[in-house]
Protein backbone atom coordinates (compact mmCIF):
# COMPACT_ATOMS: atom_id res chain seq x y z
CA UNK A 1 0.00 0.00 0.00
CA UNK A 2 1.36 3.32 -0.82
CA UNK A 3 1.78 6.65 1.17
CA UNK A 4 -1.22 8.38 -0.56
CA UNK A 5 -3.12 4.99 -0.65
CA UNK A 6 -2.69 4.72 3.23
CA UNK A 7 -3.74 8.68 3.25
CA UNK A 8 -6.76 8.13 1.62
CA UNK A 9 -7.66 4.99 3.87
CA UNK A 10 -7.16 7.04 7.29
CA UNK A 11 -9.37 10.03 5.89
CA UNK A 12 -11.95 7.29 5.08
CA UNK A 13 -12.14 6.03 7.98
CA UNK A 14 -11.70 9.03 10.09
CA UNK A 15 -14.88 10.41 7.89
CA UNK A 16 -17.16 7.84 8.80
CA UNK A 17 -16.01 7.59 12.61
CA UNK A 18 -17.00 11.29 12.10
CA UNK A 19 -20.41 10.01 11.02
CA UNK A 20 -21.31 6.83 13.29
CA UNK A 21 -22.96 6.93 16.44
CA UNK A 22 -20.49 7.04 19.42
CA UNK A 23 -20.37 4.17 21.01
CA UNK A 24 -19.13 4.31 24.79
CA UNK A 25 -15.31 4.04 24.72
CA UNK A 26 -13.83 0.41 25.89
CA UNK A 27 -16.69 -1.22 28.36
CA UNK A 28 -16.38 -4.01 30.73
CA UNK A 29 -18.32 -6.98 29.39
CA UNK A 30 -21.03 -8.24 31.34
CA UNK A 31 -19.77 -11.33 33.44
CA UNK A 32 -22.72 -13.37 31.92
CA UNK A 33 -22.15 -12.81 28.64
CA UNK A 34 -21.42 -15.62 26.91
CA UNK A 35 -18.55 -13.74 24.82
CA UNK A 36 -16.58 -13.41 27.84
CA UNK A 37 -16.45 -17.02 29.04
CA UNK A 38 -15.54 -17.76 25.30
CA UNK A 39 -12.39 -15.38 25.61
CA UNK A 40 -11.78 -16.36 29.16
CA UNK A 41 -11.50 -19.78 27.75
CA UNK A 42 -9.51 -19.23 24.59
CA UNK A 43 -6.64 -17.01 26.76
CA UNK A 44 -6.54 -20.07 28.89
CA UNK A 45 -5.97 -22.53 25.92
CA UNK A 46 -3.75 -19.88 24.50
CA UNK A 47 -1.88 -20.80 28.30
CA UNK A 48 -1.84 -24.38 27.64
CA UNK A 49 -0.63 -24.53 23.72
CA UNK A 50 2.62 -22.62 25.22
CA UNK A 51 3.63 -25.41 27.73
CA UNK A 52 2.50 -27.89 25.18
CA UNK A 53 3.61 -26.09 21.87
CA UNK A 54 0.60 -27.03 20.43
CA UNK A 55 0.85 -25.64 16.75
CA UNK A 56 -2.56 -26.59 16.03
CA UNK A 57 -4.49 -24.11 18.85
CA UNK A 58 -2.19 -21.34 17.39
CA UNK A 59 -3.17 -21.86 13.68
CA UNK A 60 -6.65 -21.76 14.96
CA UNK A 61 -6.25 -19.06 17.27
CA UNK A 62 -4.00 -16.77 15.38
CA UNK A 63 -5.85 -14.49 12.40
CA UNK A 64 -4.19 -14.79 9.34
CA UNK A 65 -2.92 -11.16 9.44
CA UNK A 66 -1.78 -11.42 13.37
CA UNK A 67 1.05 -8.91 14.64
CA UNK A 68 2.68 -8.99 18.09
CA UNK A 69 4.83 -6.93 19.65
CA UNK A 70 7.08 -8.11 22.93
CA UNK A 71 8.71 -4.95 23.95
CA UNK A 72 10.62 -3.37 21.51
CA UNK A 73 10.45 -6.47 18.82
CA UNK A 74 7.23 -7.14 16.07
CA UNK A 75 6.46 -10.13 14.62
CA UNK A 76 4.59 -11.82 12.12
CA UNK A 77 2.28 -14.51 12.73
CA UNK A 78 4.93 -16.65 11.15
CA UNK A 79 7.57 -14.96 13.28
CA UNK A 80 5.04 -16.29 16.53
CA UNK A 81 4.36 -19.59 15.08
CA UNK A 82 7.84 -20.33 14.80
CA UNK A 83 9.24 -19.48 17.61
CA UNK A 84 6.40 -20.60 20.29
CA UNK A 85 7.11 -24.12 18.18
CA UNK A 86 10.56 -24.02 17.67
CA UNK A 87 12.20 -21.65 20.83
CA UNK A 88 14.52 -22.67 22.91
CA UNK A 89 12.73 -22.23 26.22
CA UNK A 90 11.55 -25.03 27.47
CA UNK A 91 7.44 -23.58 28.95
CA UNK A 92 6.70 -25.82 31.97
CA UNK A 93 3.88 -24.38 33.58
CA UNK A 94 1.45 -21.20 31.98
CA UNK A 95 -1.41 -19.41 33.63
CA UNK A 96 -3.14 -16.06 33.18
CA UNK A 97 -4.42 -14.18 35.96
CA UNK A 98 -6.40 -11.05 36.76
CA UNK A 99 -7.90 -11.05 33.35
CA UNK A 100 -10.60 -8.50 31.99
CA UNK A 101 -12.72 -8.66 28.87
CA UNK A 102 -13.22 -5.33 27.11
CA UNK A 103 -16.12 -5.36 24.47
CA UNK A 104 -16.49 -3.23 21.30
CA UNK A 105 -19.16 -5.00 19.64
CA UNK A 106 -17.80 -7.99 17.50
CA UNK A 107 -14.17 -6.74 18.70
CA UNK A 108 -12.71 -6.87 22.62
CA UNK A 109 -9.72 -6.35 24.21
CA UNK A 110 -8.78 -8.99 26.92
CA UNK A 111 -5.76 -7.79 29.52
CA UNK A 112 -4.35 -9.41 32.09
CA UNK A 113 -0.54 -10.90 33.41
CA UNK A 114 0.47 -14.43 31.74
CA UNK A 115 2.75 -16.18 34.00
CA UNK A 116 5.37 -18.76 32.38
CA UNK A 117 7.64 -21.43 34.33
CA UNK A 118 10.35 -23.28 32.84
CA UNK A 119 13.66 -23.35 31.60
CA UNK A 120 15.60 -21.99 29.17
CA UNK A 121 19.68 -21.19 28.45
CA UNK A 122 19.83 -19.08 31.87
CA UNK A 123 18.41 -21.93 33.78
CA UNK A 124 14.94 -21.83 35.30
CA UNK A 125 13.06 -18.93 35.26
CA UNK A 126 9.37 -17.29 36.31
CA UNK A 127 8.26 -14.49 33.53
CA UNK A 128 5.65 -12.25 34.33
CA UNK A 129 4.15 -10.75 30.85
CA UNK A 130 1.20 -7.55 31.56
CA UNK A 131 -0.24 -8.68 27.85
CA UNK A 132 -3.22 -6.85 25.89
CA UNK A 133 -4.58 -8.77 23.48
CA UNK A 134 -7.05 -8.01 20.63
CA UNK A 135 -9.87 -10.20 18.95
CA UNK A 136 -12.42 -10.04 16.54
CA UNK A 137 -15.13 -12.40 15.97
CA UNK A 138 -14.93 -13.55 12.00
CA UNK A 139 -17.30 -15.66 10.64
CA UNK A 140 -18.94 -17.21 13.79
CA UNK A 141 -15.53 -17.78 15.57
CA UNK A 142 -12.76 -15.36 17.60
CA UNK A 143 -9.59 -15.03 16.37
CA UNK A 144 -6.95 -12.95 17.89
CA UNK A 145 -5.81 -10.62 15.56
CA UNK A 146 -3.13 -8.33 17.60
CA UNK A 147 -1.09 -9.15 20.74
CA UNK A 148 1.51 -6.70 22.99
CA UNK A 149 3.13 -8.56 25.69
CA UNK A 150 5.79 -6.18 28.61
CA UNK A 151 7.67 -8.72 30.10
CA UNK A 152 7.72 -7.20 33.57
CA UNK A 153 11.11 -6.88 35.61
CA UNK A 154 11.22 -9.80 38.59
CA UNK A 155 10.34 -8.81 42.03
CA UNK A 156 13.57 -7.29 44.10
Amino acid sequence: MTILQRCALVAALAALGAVLPDRSAAQRCAPHDPAVRALLQLEDGWASAVVRRDSATFERLLDPEFVYTENDRLESRTDVLHDVIHGTDTVTAAHNENMVVHCFGTTAVVTGWLVLEGRGGGGGFVRRYRFTDTWMRRTGRWRIVAAEDYLAAPPS
